[in-house]
């Protein structure tokens, strides 16, 4: 729970693209010149973070603006993946053909200008490998060179996903975070089939992606669980989720009110921070600050106020083309978060 306070205001990484970078990704998805991208998105997070500096947050991210979506750190820098050329829930499918390999650092460039930009903390988000697994396994391939089991590839995204983290903290990021959307609905008290991995294959998998040892000072590792909390939780599920997966930080949804809610926050050990999702993403309309505050309070009588964050409940286009919110909402939303904090934690963090 250490250096929470240098983290207080957050997000999940995605900020919605600006259209001249849309425009500059489209002209190179038509042959145009490639350079010329690479300076769109360059200007694109340089803009951003001129934002969330004006914004006095206490994480800067490039959000998302260099990718497709929130797995392409991952898809498109390393080997082993192919397109399948369909789509499930707006996301390009991908299939793992063998095993990955790393093809060079990741996300390096763009964490290193984060760093030139701006002395607040450099955040950075990754898809975890568990949920690479589970959405890029084919057991159809399993015979034919493709990785054995969801396991066997899960396990091989951890290494290399845990070596990218190590050379990002030795860049300076102070904060990384992993993605996993299914994740929470195995802590639901009727959980789903659990596919290719079980969960007790999904929480090794994403514990071998944390670098072992003590973190450096001022380092945080969080994870996302997922964007909504099931129905209902429970809280033994809950608690192996969180004993499984030595993560520091937990970013929780947040932004409904809802009983699961609570208990995904009271099942998580005292020694592990919290960054509720408290501002709702997806609909543009601010919502009245005593209605969150009434949240917050909540979430107050079963942890630790010192010990929390607050971001919105998730991204705003993690899928590049499709935001859940225009510019300007996004940006209310933000300036929200940064509102509700100073109610919590006064004008110092």
């Amino acid at each position: 729970m250490a250096d929470t306070f240098n983290y207080r205001i957050d997000h999940h990484g995605s900020l919605v693209r600006p259209a001249a970078l849309t425009a500059a990704r489209e002209r190179a998805a038509q042959g145009g010149d490639p350079e010329a991208l690479r300076e769109a998105e360059r200007a694109a997070v340089k803009e951003a973070v001129v934002f969330q500096r004006k914004l006095r947050s206490t994480v800067v991210t490039d959000g998302d603006l260099p990718r497709e979506d929130f797995r392409s750190a991952v898809l498109d820098g390393v080997s082993g993946f192919r397109r399948t050329g369909r789509r499930t829930g707006g996301l390009a499918d991908w299939v793992a053909e063998s095993l990955p390999k790393a093809e060079g650092p990741l996300l390096a460039d763009w964490a290193g200008l984060l760093g030139e930009l701006t002395v607040i903390a450099p955040k950075v988000s990754l898809p975890s490998p568990a949920y690479l697994a589970a959405t890029c396994f084919d057991p159809a391939l399993a015979g034919s060179g493709g990785p054995a089991s969801a396991r066997e590839l899960g396990e091989a995204l951890a290494e290399i996903i845990r070596a990218e983290i190590q050379l990002l903290i030795g860049l300076g990021v102070r904060l990384v975070q992993l993605n996993n959307p299914l994740l929470l609905a195995h802590t639901a008290t009727e959980p789903p089939a659990t596919g290719e991995l079980s969960f007790e294959e999904i929480l090794a998998v994403e514990a071998l992606a944390l670098p072992t040892g003590e973190r450096p000072e001022g380092v945080r590792i969080g994870v996302s669980p997922g964007w909504a909390a099931p129905a209902s939780v429970d809280l033994a599920r809950a608690e192996r989720m969180y004993a499984g997966v030595p993560a520091d930080r937990w970013v929780l949804p947040f932004d409904q009110g809802t009983a699961a809610e609570i208990d995904l926050l009271r099942a998580l050990p005292e020694e592990r921070d919290a960054c509720l999702g408290a501002v709702d993403a997806t609909v543009p309309e601010t919502e009245e600050i005593d209605a969150v505050m009434v949240r917050i309070d909540a979430a107050a009588e079963v942890k630790d106020l010192e010990d929390m964050a607050l971001a919105p409940s998730r991204g705003f286009e993690d899928v590049a083309g499709r935001p859940l919110l225009d510019a300007d909402a996004q940006n209310g939303k933000l300036v929200q978060v940064e509102t509700l904090a100073r109610y919590c934690w006064g004008n110092e963090f």
